[in-house]
């Protein structure tokens, strides 16, 4: 028999997590704060306390709303988690990893900490993969299971990196959905097709673009291998005729304004001739 699994939280996230898992032949039981969620959720066994949810299997897949929506589900049955895997697939931060792994080891029970990289559709499915990040041995022991919701990778023994991680990969998204945004309201303040834009040039050009990442981060790592391609002087000049041209077709720059800022601080303070490297350290210095 499949190792059985319980689902705390049944959203859209976690009726996902709750469907795959039966789907790939698991005993499941599930448990929501609000009973009678997910009606159409079958070949489950619904607890009716969060205490029954958690005795009734040795892992346990907790997907709420928040940190603090954990820490109240969690509470009630701190008892029953005894010898038993705590998976945490909440959103949340790197500080709120740990300190849910502490309590997790002072309930005597093993903690992996997760990121999502999915939307509910994918759960299941061969592009989805999920970060972890805490026990190594119950990643070991748990990863044949959390295979069936979504390519998983082990991310390292510090309970917080799997969430940053996570949080720093959607930092890359919403970045580059920025800019597009800025981009798509740019060209349709003129009589540019939106569709043709993004089909023809935007998305080539950012898949283009994208390619020069590695280059960037083995320039933080380990120092700049000659001279910058494209240096800060020249960019933030550039730049100020982006934000200037966005005032001028009535466009709000406030995507775009702090990159703008922090070019020229970089210039400002000497590093004109670097490359975006250089602004990466600004923001690191910053914090």
């Amino acid at each position: 028999m499949k190792t059985p699994v319980t689902v705390l939280g049944l959203g859209t996230m976690g009726t996902a997590l709750a469907r795959a898992f039966t789907a790939a032949g698991h005993p499941t039981t599930v448990w929501n704060r609000t009973p009678g969620r997910a009606p159409g959720l079958t070949g489950v066994t619904r607890a009716n306390t969060v205490a029954d949810a958690v005795s009734a299997s040795p892992l346990i897949v907790a997907c709420l709303l928040d940190d603090a929506s954990v820490q109240e589900a969690l509470a009630p049955a701190a008892t029953e988690f005894a010898g038993r895997t705590l998976v945490n697939l909440t959103n949340g931060t790197p500080a709120h990893a740990r300190r849910t792994a502490v309590w997790a080891a002072q309930q005597g029970a093993d903690y992996l900490d997760g990121g999502i990289m999915a939307v509910p559709a994918m759960i299941g499915g061969p592009a989805a993969f999920i970060l972890y990040s805490g026990s190594e041995a119950a990643f070991e022991q748990h990863a044949a299971t959390l295979s069936d919701l979504a390519r998983p990778q082990f991310v390292g023994t510090d309970p917080g990196l799997a969430a940053l991680q996570d949080l720093a990969l959607l930092s890359g998204m919403y970045g580059m959905f920025s800019g597009a945004v800025h981009a798509l309201a740019l060209t349709s303040s003129e009589k540019v097709s939106p569709t043709a834009f993004a089909e023809q040039l935007l998305v080539p050009w950012l898949t283009a673009m994208l390619g020069s990442i590695p280059a960037l981060a083995k320039d933080l790592e380990h120092g700049a291998d000659g001279e910058a391609g494209s240096n800060l002087a020249m960019q933030s000049a550039g730049f100020v005729n982006l934000l200037d041209a966005s005032r001028d077709q009535g466009v709000d720059p406030a995507l775009l304004a702090p990159m703008g800022e922090l070019l020229a601080r970089a210039v400002r303070e000497g590093r004109g001739d670097e490359d975006l490297a250089a602004v990466v350290r600004l923001l690191r210095t910053a914090a």
